[in-house]
């Protein structure tokens, strides 16, 4: 409604007064993740420029990480890998499919490690702390 000469701007008064949505937000804690990608070894690439570029369009400080798991499983890498050599796990989906040592004891059901095999895992599991 104009009122005065000169008068540049309309006056909204009530409207919009039931508090409408005018955007979408979120609250997010810090040290949240905000988004987890699973994706195969061989677009590591891609995936990391892509998340890279999409931090961008987030208000704030952002960094992007990249895990040392197996997918969205517990298990790292490294014991993935090794275990699915040895028969102990295998691929269950999205999931990892852990064998169970039960029944008659023979060459797949039983647990031989050796020395540095042991050595080995100790290092691995310091690194990933």
């Amino acid at each position: 409604m104009l009122s005065c000469a000169g008068a540049d701007r309309l006056q909204t008064g009530m409207r919009g007064a039931f508090g409408k949505p005018y955007g979408v937000a979120a609250r997010v804690k810090v040290g949240q993740i905000l988004l987890s990608v699973r994706s195969r070894m061989d677009k590591r690439e891609h995936v990391l420029e892509a998340c890279r570029r999409g931090k961008m369009k987030f208000a704030g400080r952002q960094v992007v990480l990249e895990s040392k798991k197996w997918g969205f499983t517990t298990i790292s890498r490294y014991r993935f890998e090794r275990d699915l050599a040895q028969g102990r796990c295998a691929y269950d989906g999205c999931n990892v499919l852990h064998m169970k040592f039960r029944g008659k004891i023979g060459n797949k059901n039983c647990l031989l490690r050796t020395r540095e095999e042991k050595q080995i895992e100790k290092e691995a599991n310091r690194k990933s702390k």
